[in-house]
C-alpha cells in the first residue's frame, strides 16, 4: 500500500488560500477611510473635519442626516431626573376646521 502525500497548495493553482485572518481589517478599506478623512479635514480648512461636516450639514442635509443617523447610538435612554416615557398608545382626534368647539 502506497501512501500519497497531499500536493502543496500554491497561490494561483485554483485552490483557495488561507485568506485574511478573522478580525484583521481589509487594507484597501482602511486606506480608503484614512484618505476620505484626510480629504474632508483639508476641505474644512482651519476648522478641519468638523468644519467640513458642518458645511455639509448646512448645504446637503438630505445626505448628511442619514449619515448622522448611522453614527447615533441605537439605544436612547433618559437621565435620572428626566427619564424617557414609552409611548404605548397614539390617539387621533378629528378637529373641526370652522373654529367652533
Amino acid at each position: 500500500m502506497v501512501k500519497e502525500t497531499p500536493k502543496k497548495r500554491r497561490v494561483g493553482d485554483g485552490t483557495p488560500g488561507p485568506g485574511r485572518p478573522k478580525g484583521v481589517p481589509n487594507k484597501t478599506t482602511t486606506q480608503l477611510k484614512e484618505a476620505l478623512l484626510e480629504a474632508a479635514a483639508k476641505a474644512g480648512g482651519e476648522a478641519g473635519l468638523v468644519g467640513y461636516l458642518t458645511q455639509q450639514a448646512q448645504e446637503n442635509p438630505q445626505s448628511f442626516l442619514p449619515l448622522l443617523g448611522k453614527v447615533l447610538p441605537l439605544q436612547v435612554a433618559g437621565d435620572q431626573d428626566n427619564p424617557l416615557r414609552v409611548v404605548t398608545r397614539i390617539e387621533l382626534v378629528a378637529a373641526r376646521g370652522d373654529g367652533a368647539d
